[in-house]
């Protein structure tokens, strides 16, 4: 019996601890959504910032990652229920709005899941009253929370029909040297879509890859043009510069440290000093690994951010 009792609170200890040493769900493991509040609604700036700002409260609440320029979007507009006018020491507007909330595909115009919550504001303007309506929407209503899961179950199928599709448009734009592109576009699937994640996962090296050897030839070409032009300390420091940040896994790598031997020994015999610019060093395997899925990463997320707004095609939601 105690034998027994000494499993049984061994399992439970064990899964006590699982639970709670369970590390928080970082941004790359989310599913990537954009808030976006339509400009065509007629909403003034302060509302819509108000709106805009709730939509990712909610993203927030539920466990999605929001940032700039994703197809999948979150999205709201409100219809007056009520509007009346409050007579207190100064006249007050009232308004009952009915705020719809959409998440769906804003490229290509499919809505994937809606709800509605009703709130009511007073305010000495006509925004001013929206606002105070808006601050109240509850993002802990339980309604988001089965919004949010419906529409993750229709993203997660998208990525899941179309993974050949996304794979293949980022190999067609490595192919036009648009490295930056094909990583986010690869990067941009979250890992609960695991067939599909795990796919362009592989996919991402290869490019990477194309992408720092690229980037390796042209710095090596560079470098060995100022140091064909001028031979002196000046020249040395500005082929440093350059050869010092080419990633030690391009294939321009080992031509590049020669010159560097090159250029120090030339150092050394014009004014009898040791050189102290060094190149990038090899990485162990894990250490590697870890650096190159960060850097893909880093790729993937600066790109996206540095995009100009994207255009969503919504009108037909309302």
């Amino acid at each position: 019996m105690k034998k027994v009792l000494f499993i049984l609170l061994a399992a439970i200890s064990s899964v006590a601890f699982s639970q709670n040493t369970q590390g928080k769900m970082d941004d790359a493991s989310r599913i990537r959504m954009t808030a976006y509040v339509s400009s065509d609604l007629g909403f003034s700036h302060e509302v819509q910032k108000q709106l805009t700002n709730k939509l990712n409260s909610i993203l927030t609440k539920n466990g999605l990652a929001g940032s700039k320029n994703q197809r999948f979007i979150i999205t709201a507009n409100a219809d007056v229920v009520s509007e009346d006018i409050v007579v207190t020491t100064k006249e007050l507007y009232q308004y009952q709005l009915e705020v719809h909330f959409v998440i769906g595909d804003g490229i290509e115009g499919t809505k994937f899941a809606m709800c509605s919550q009703t709130v009511k504001g007073l305010g000495e303007t006509k925004a001013a009253a929206y606002i105070a309506a808006i601050k109240k929407i509850n993002n802990s209503d339980p309604k988001f929370q089965s919004f949010v899961n419906d529409a993750k179950a229709k993203i997660i199928e998208y990525y899941n029909s179309k993974c050949d599709f996304i794979i293949n448009e980022a190999q067609m734009l490595s192919d036009k040297s648009d490295y930056d592109q094909a990583m986010y576009k690869l990067s941009s699937v979250p890992d609960v879509c695991k067939d599909c994640y795990d796919k362009c996962l592989d996919a991402v090296p290869p490019i990477y890859q194309k992408k720092i050897d690229k980037d390796g030839a042209s710095k090596l070409a560079e470098a060995q043009a100022i140091w064909s032009a001028g031979q002196d300390v000046d020249a040395a420091n500005r082929v440093a510069e350059i050869l010092s940040s080419i990633d030690p896994q391009s294939s321009s790598y080992s031509a590049a440290k020669s010159l560097m031997d090159k250029v120090s020994a030339r150092v050394k015999s014009l004014d009898d000093r040791e050189w102290n610019f060094q190149m990038q060093q090899q990485k162990d395997k894990v250490a590697l690994q870890k650096a190159q899925i960060k850097a893909m990463r880093d790729i993937g997320v600066a790109y996206g951010n540095h995009q100009q707004p994207t255009t969503y095609n919504i009108r037909t939601w309302w």
